[in-house]
């Protein structure tokens, strides 16, 4: 690997990869945008809802908690929430960045390769077989689940003399399609974990009290700053494996604690909220067309932007919909499509 001006060159890339245009501090100057935007998206989420509060009300029962109707509605249920798409969003665009990167493929995402269904398979057993009904209750099953899958779609997509980003995606795709098998073969002859599953399915986050976010914050927060600890490192491996290990790094190290990472954050996030699906592909994406290849600048983004996304779909919903309110699992999906559409359309897919 030889280092000019602006340039890297890749060994394992035809071309190339060119850093980008933009400076450190349009960078820095996106990044300030993105968490002025963060602030007034977590103030809309106290703020809206499918009851309406006047904003004079809403403020001062933020700061006075005087044990109306008003103020439970706010400490109780929309500060809550707020706080847990903060961290679930946050989570998810980290861990579609940390896929994307592991295996140097745009298409990486939390949801397109089984990761999801696999936490969701780990719920479904702990519905049927152990009578499990609370959302704090399936966390392990949840990290059991998103362990294995993303074990075996790493082993399986990583083996061969050359392994390819297609073969990534097939293996995902392979694994999701046998726990969706195995998930529906459950549920359609057990009706009562049908009924408890598919609510917890469509991805949401209404109805989680403060006690799910107390459950599930210590894993997000360990998976969060477990992968901000790997940009750089995430960088050298973009370069390949010799590469890498040229400059002191250790591949199999970084992706043995990538895939802890990612277990952790998919693991608490769905095991909170629900199968939340595109998140993790979309937010990388938009990351990657401000900051270049640059993963740490990338995570840095994930960090603020997944929030801001979750967040203003959770808000969207609510308002689209009142008095009642449309799943943010649902709102999200409706969005992410254009952006998978919009990647599957692009020449250069495999160029990370």
């Amino acid at each position: 690997m030889t280092q000019t001006t602006g340039v890297l060159t890749a060994p394992h890339t035809a071309e190339p990869v060119r850093a980008p245009r933009a400076g450190h501090a349009w960078r820095r100057g996106g990044l300030v945008l993105g968490v002025l935007t963060l602030a007034c998206v977590l103030a809309l989420s106290i703020a809206v809802g499918s009851r309406t509060i006047p904003l004079d009300t809403v403020w001062h029962v933020l700061w006075h908690d005087d044990g109306s109707a008003q103020a439970d509605i706010v400490h109780q249920l929309r500060i809550p929430r707020t706080l847990l798409g903060l961290g679930v969003g946050a989570a998810l665009g980290l861990a579609g960045a940390l896929m994307q990167a592991l295996t140097r493929n745009p298409l990486a995402e939390p949801g397109l390769l089984g990761v999801n269904l696999g936490a969701s398979s780990g719920v479904v057993v702990a519905i049927a077989f152990l009578g499990l009904t609370s959302p704090s209750a399936y966390v392990w099953f949840a990290f059991g689940g998103a362990a294995l899958t993303a074990t075996a779609v790493f082993a399986l997509g990583g083996s061969g003399r050359f392994p390819t980003p297609e073969r990534q995606v097939l293996a995902g795709v392979s694994i999701t399609a046998v726990l969706g098998a195995l998930v529906w073969a459950v549920l359609v002859t057990n009706r009562g974990t049908f009924d408890r599953y598919r609510h917890w399915d469509v991805g949401s986050l209404a109805d989680r009290d403060s006690d799910t976010l107390l459950r599930v914050a210590p894993f997000l927060i360990a998976g969060i700053l477990l992968t901000l600890t790997l940009g750089g490192r995430l960088n050298a491996l973009s370069m390949g494996d010799e590469a890498a290990t040229a400059l002191g790094a250790h591949p199999g190290r970084i992706r043995v604690l990538g895939v802890a990472a990612i277990t952790l954050l998919c693991g608490a996030a769905t095991a909170a909220c629900g199968p939340i699906w595109f998140l993790g592909l979309a937010v990388p994406y938009i990351a990657r067309l401000v900051t270049g290849p640059d993963h740490r600048w990338i995570l840095a983004y994930a960090v603020v932007l997944g929030p801001v996304l979750l967040l203003g779909a959770d808000v969207l919903g609510r308002v689209l919909t009142a008095p009642s309110e449309l799943q943010v699992g649902i709102v999200t999906a409706f969005l992410g499509a254009p952006v998978f559409i919009a990647l599957c359309r692009r020449r250069k897919l495999g160029a990370l």
